[in-house]
């Protein structure tokens, strides 16, 4: 058997005050999430289905309905942001500073140093994809190394090509 269902009337009130006075459509819908249950005795669903909804977002729209401080101020939600930071992004930066200096003098940047570093300074193992995740989110990108050689002559090898022998010979 579920829970009966407890109406604040003081919300209800308030609800019904915010749909005569608002003009935000938010805030509208939000006071509908709390209206529709409690006035028509509406369902989860049947609520959803009115305002074109997921069942999981009436729950939602009556928290931040609850939540509330002032007509007009929305409060940010709970999507979005670094949910699964390991650092904040004052800390990344300071954890990548010496490897900035490394790299502007001209050095190459080997991911398993980092990789370590960054181990130590959480205190838990992470993946190669941690490292290359935090490097992008700083603008760091991987270089290729050249396709060719910066000491190589192209007239010589086309004067090999022309000039070695088309068979091999047996010792």
């Amino acid at each position: 058997m579920s829970r009966p269902r407890r109406t604040d009337q003081q919300l209800v009130d308030a609800a019904r005050q915010t749909v005569r006075q608002t003009a935000d459509i938010q805030e509208l819908r939000h006071a509908l999430a709390v209206l529709l249950p409690a006035e028509v005795g509406a369902s989860l669903e049947q609520t959803a289905r009115l305002l074109g909804v997921s069942r999981a977002t009436v729950p939602r729209w009556q928290r931040r309905f609850r939540q509330r401080r002032t007509p007009g101020e929305h409060s940010p939600g709970p999507w979005g942001g670094r949910r699964r930071a390991l650092m904040s992004a004052e800390a990344e930066i300071a954890f990548l500073r010496p490897w900035v200096e490394q790299a502007q003098a001209g050095g190459v940047l080997v991911l398993s140093p980092i990789r370590a570093a960054l181990a130590q300074a959480v205190g838990r193992r992470v993946a190669a994809s941690v490292v290359y995740r935090l490097l992008a989110r700083h603008g760091w990108r991987k270089v290729a190394p050249d396709t060719r050689h910066p000491k190589s002559n192209p007239h010589v090898q086309e004067d090999w090509k022309k000039n070695s022998r088309k068979t091999w010979r047996l010792c």
